[in-house]
């Protein structure tokens, strides 16, 4: 992208500038009046603008049109040149955004080196914003089990829309990987995907964060609503976000438009946004914490993401892919997962979800003496019964030995059986397999513990049975 955009009211400055960049490669696109530069830029977007502070015969002169270039466009640099050119004019055309100012007559290599230095900068920047949204890896959805699929059913069927979704569930879950599924599959997929973790901003920063700043001393500094312009602005943990935001960012979502923090003029922008939450926002609200009416704006299309331990089955499959990914990206070992380490990841608690999955696997990879398979020696324990230092034997938690051999049994095999058919998706055939006991028997047994199985994130789970309820 090398198109120069130069305005200027005298023809033969415009077609002299043009020439010379013309001879270095550039191609370039001349406007002489407002009129001609608006119709330019709205045409097609140019890699950069020289610009004319005094336009005769023009409805706006060269600080109205960058104005309103780098409030619509900020990521295109402008260069102002005039020939009545003086320090105070210099100075406003830099507080409003303007790359450079050069004066006439200028040194032709004075201006290649400000053009050159500015298409760089264009360039690196284009390049940053391309990289940002070819990184397709954080958008993989990885997984099999029932409750994974229907959470990918839901995502599919919101992915062509402009509609607002709020992801909800525990922390590590993987909302920000599903809001960044919608996104590489929607109509918006080249466009900026923009992600503000509203808990790590200080609340007194926020606007500044989200809108932008102007001022005399720094000129336009935009924010991230202009960064996610016809893209998607996620808001991750939207419930830590301060009220005096939640009413500014209540009105963006019904106009579209905002004004910058020590601005005066509406910016307008065209953004789909996307939130998620781990907390219950109707407690929030009852709490006077959250808006309601932002909430109902927010809350268009709700999607519950579950949590690991109601997807376990995905675990080995999830853990596949960390390892190549840690292999691609560190260099770490290409290891497979054994048996025995696999059985034991899907009982384990993951009270960080995946998350924590992923860290888990990092340090085992990290911390690991070989190439071979990962055992269930290398991951850590949170039995409540495990492995004695001899191998001889097996160490009872404290709450565990202190119960009588009866009661110390049941709750062995309750949660030993809550953990195993959990492990394979509520299916009670591959859990009677697996722990040796035909299928009648297994059911039994289930009753009289109290274990029923219920539907919960479009997967069967078992628990123990609240008074009066059935399987």
């Amino acid at each position: 992208m090398s198109d120069i955009l130069i305005v200027d009211d005298e023809r033969d400055i415009r077609e002299l500038i043009s020439d010379i960049l013309e001879d270095e490669g550039f191609t370039t696109r001349l406007a002489g009046t407002s009129d001609e530069a608006v119709a330019a830029v709205k045409a097609e977007l140019p890699a950069l603008m020289i610009l004319d502070i005094w336009l005769k015969d023009s409805a706006m002169d060269g600080i109205d049109i960058l104005k309103m270039v780098k409030r619509e466009h900020p990521e295109v640099p402008v260069v102002i040149i005039s020939g009545h050119g003086n320090i105070e004019i210099a100075v406003a055309a830099i507080k409003q955004g303007a790359y450079d100012f050069i004066e006439k007559p200028f040194n032709i290599d004075q201006l290649m080196v400000v053009i050159t230095r500015a298409m760089e900068t264009s360039r690196l920047r284009r390049e940053n914003v391309e990289l940002k949204r070819r990184d397709v890896s954080s958008a993989e959805m990885i997984g099999s089990s029932a409750a994974f699929k229907a959470l990918k059913a839901q995502l599919e069927k919101v992915t062509k829309s402009n509609g607002r979704v709020l992801l909800s569930g525990a922390a590590g879950a993987g909302k920000e990987v599903a809001a960044r599924f919608i996104h590489a599959n929607s109509d918006r997929a080249n466009a900026p995907f923009v992600s503000v973790n509203s808990a790590s901003i200080e609340p007194e920063r926020m606007e500044e964060v989200l809108f932008g700043r102007e001022s005399a001393e720094r000129g336009i500094d935009p924010g991230l609503l202009e960064e996610a312009n016809g893209g998607v602005l996620f808001f991750d943990e939207v419930a830590d976000m301060p009220l005096g935001t939640q009413s500014k960012i209540l009105r963006v979502l019904v106009d579209q438009k905002f004004q910058r923090v020590g601005g005066s003029e509406k910016v307008s922008v065209d953004i789909r946004v996307i939130t998620s939450t781990n907390k219950d926002l109707q407690s929030e609200i009852d709490e006077g914490r959250f808006r309601e009416e932002l909430f109902h704006r927010l809350n268009v299309v709700p999607i519950l993401v579950p949590a690991l331990t109601d997807r376990r089955e995905d675990i080995p499959e999830l853990t596949a892919h960390f390892i190549d990914a840690f292999n691609k990206a560190q260099g770490l070992p290409l290891r497979d997962l054994s048996e025995e380490a696999a059985a034991m990841m899907q009982t384990m608690p993951w009270p960080g979800n995946v998350r924590q999955l992923k860290n888990v696997i990092e340090r085992v990879l990290i911390l690991g003496d070989g190439t071979g398979p990962i055992s269930a020696g290398e991951l850590p324990s949170a039995d409540p019964v495990s492995e004695a230092e001899d191998g001889q034997g097996v160490v009872l938690s404290g709450a565990l030995a202190m119960l009588p051999l009866r009661e110390a049994r049941e709750a062995f095999e309750r949660e030993y059986l809550l953990t195993q058919i959990n492990r394979f998706g509520g299916n009670i055939s591959r859990t009677a397999n697996f722990v040796g006991m035909e299928r009648s028997a297994l059911h039994r047994k289930l009753k009289s513990l109290g274990v029923v199985t219920s539907n919960k994130a479009g997967a069967r789970v078992a628990h123990v049975a609240e008074d009066g309820a059935e399987d």
